[in-house]
C-alpha cells in the first residue's frame, strides 16, 4: 500500500517526505531498541517518540514512514534529518492503539 493511501484513509497530517513509497508492515512501539530489533523493512512505524533518534532507527531498519500520535509535534531538527534520510513523517491526534488498529484493518501486518 502506498503511503498516500494510508495518509488519506487515516486522515493523517503529512509533515514531510515522499508519499509514493510502498509499505507492507506496521509496527507500534516507543522503545527504540525494540524497534531496531523487530521492525521489518518497508514498515510504517507508530510511536509517540519525536526526537531525532527515531530517524536513525528508521534508516537502519528500512522503515519508510513514521506516524507520531497523541497530537505530539516533531522538532525542526527531526524534520530536517527525515528529509535528508528520505523518511516520511506524519502526525495525528489519535492514540497509538487506534492508529494501529486502523493500519491492521488496511492490511498492514
Amino acid at each position: 500500500m502506498k503511503l498516500k493511501e494510508v495518509m488519506d484513509e487515516l486522515k493523517l497530517e503529512h509533515v514531510c517526505g515522499e508519499l509514493d513509497r510502498e509499505v507492507v508492515h506496521g509496527y507500534t512501539c516507543d522503545l527504540l531498541s525494540e524497534v531496531m530489533g523487530n521492525a521489518k523493512p518497508d514498515t510504517l512505524w507508530v510511536t509517540v517518540q519525536s526526537h531525532m533518534n527515531i530517524i536513525a532507527v528508521a534508516t537502519i531498519t528500512g522503515i519508510r514512514g513514521i506516524i507520531l500520535c497523541n497530537g505530539h509535534d516533531y522538532d525542526d531538527q527531526t524534520i530536517e534529518k527525515a528529509k535528508e534520510e528520505g523518511i516520511t513523517l506524519f502526525k495525528t491526534q489519535e492514540n497509538s492503539f487506534v492508529v494501529s488498529g486502523k493500519l491492521y484493518a488496511l492490511g498492514l501486518k
